[in-house]
């Protein structure tokens, strides 16, 4: 059964494949699984029918049959379970390949987020100046542990896993940040992560669903 993700109808995002649903479609590339995409405006998200999926109104959403999940990286997971590709099958390296997903989301990302956050919703405050060096240096150091791990390492624990597509995926809301820059290894890493065939499909296709969209608003 060919499985539904749900996706904004115009990413606030931009066409740069920060979304949430970019991991989902991301994973369903890696293992080859075919999937369709449902468009949801803002307005639709929080509607009853969408939170009866999603009871916080996002995205993205997973069904398949009488399944649904909510949660990019508890999607990522069960797609991972399901098909090979993701996750080792030895036991130890397959649980150490969802710690580092859960590292990805706990850890590095919600450091990531911290720093991010108040751009948006601070910048205008006077102590936003003053803030900023702090919170980029929690960052750091949370990119420090995790660049001493990687070393000279492709992927964090053998081959490629789940847990370096939710960690690749957090790091590249650095964008070209010069955190990300002062650790060669970790913007390497990155690098490595997007030119994978299934990261460029999937980028793709949410680049495309967001170029749709600002053509039918006349662009932006």
């Amino acid at each position: 059964m060919t499985p539904t993700i749900t996706a904004f109808a115009s990413s606030p995002d931009r066409g740069r494949g920060l979304a949430r649903d970019m991991p989902v479609r991301w994973a369903l590339e890696e293992v080859g699984q075919p999937y369709e995409v449902e468009l949801v405006s803002f307005e639709a998200m929080k509607a009853p029918a969408h939170r009866a999926r999603q009871p916080f109104g996002q995205i993205p959403t997973y069904q398949e049959g009488d399944l649904v999940l909510f949660e990019s990286g508890a999607i990522v997971l069960h797609v991972a379970g399901r098909l090979p590709g993701l996750l080792p099958e030895e036991p130890a390296a397959r649980a150490r390949a969802i710690g580092w997903m859960f590292a990805a989301l706990s850890t590095i990302e919600q450091a990531i987020l911290y720093r991010e956050i108040p751009t948006y919703t601070e910048r205008d405050r006077p102590w936003f100046e003053a803030r900023k060096p702090i919170l980029d240096d929690q960052a750091r150091r949370r990119l420090a542990d995790l660049s001493d791990r990687l070393g000279r390492a492709d992927w964090l624990d053998g081959a490629f896993s789940a847990g370096d597509l939710l960690m690749v995926q957090a790091l590249r809301r650095l964008g070209s940040s010069r955190l990300l820059e002062e650790r060669a290894n970790l913007a390497a890493y990155v690098a490595r992560g997007e030119a994978r065939p299934a990261f460029r499909r999937a980028f793709a296709a949410q680049r495309a669903a967001f170029e749709a969209a600002s053509a039918q608003r006349g662009g932006d």
